[in-house]
């Protein structure tokens, strides 16, 4: 048996999400929007609550589509606030609307969000030492500049934490624990 982070705990999906995802380099600009999206609707809950319900705002969300979520219209804001297997939260839903014009803004300035987002880290998976997950930190320098810079060009859910949750989901940075299979892959 594999030694894990023991925030995944037992749960399959949590498990899998683990083992698969979390802390894999994403470049794919469809990938990191989602990712952007999902940790911003977390707050305030937990991360498996979101995992539960991912599928649901992949087809709620156009499968994260932000050429056209950035297009919503109110119409689509009361679509999104009926669906019972997302976060119904008017602010998170505005935000992912912002979020999407402020995506395709970066795109049209940097080339990519990709490359706007990994040059926070010169391009390089920031290697961590961790541990335990009470050496994790929720937030660092970098994080709080990708914050201030995000919160700058407009975008919501986008504090310090969240943005530092982001970093890690997308293997921006590695916070697998020294003790964990996934550390040295």
């Amino acid at each position: 048996m594999n030694n894990r982070c023991t925030w995944c705990g037992e749960d399959p999906l949590y498990v899998a999400y683990h083992d698969e995802e979390w802390g894999v380099p994403v470049h794919d600009e469809q990938r990191l929007f989602e990712f952007l999206i999902l940790e911003g609707a977390q707050a305030g809950l937990s991360w498996i609550t979101i995992l539960k319900k991912r599928e649901n705002y992949r087809n709620a969300f156009h499968q994260f589509d932000y050429t056209i979520i950035a297009n919503y219209t109110e119409d689509d804001v009361k679509r999104l606030l009926a669906n019972e297997g997302i976060v119904r939260n008017t602010l998170k839903i505005r935000s992912a609307i912002k979020n999407a014009k402020g995506f395709l803004n970066i795109q049209a300035e940097f080339g990519s969000f990709d490359a706007y987002i990994w040059a926070f880290v010169n391009g390089v998976t920031l290697q961590n030492d961790l541990p335990s997950l009470a050496a994790t930190p929720v937030k660092t320098e970098i994080s709080e500049a990708m914050s201030k810079d995000l919160k700058k060009r407009g975008f919501n859910f986008v504090g310090p934490t969240i943005c530092y949750a982001f970093m890690q989901a997308i293997g921006m940075v590695n916070d697998h624990t020294t003790d964990c299979f996934r550390h040295h892959e």
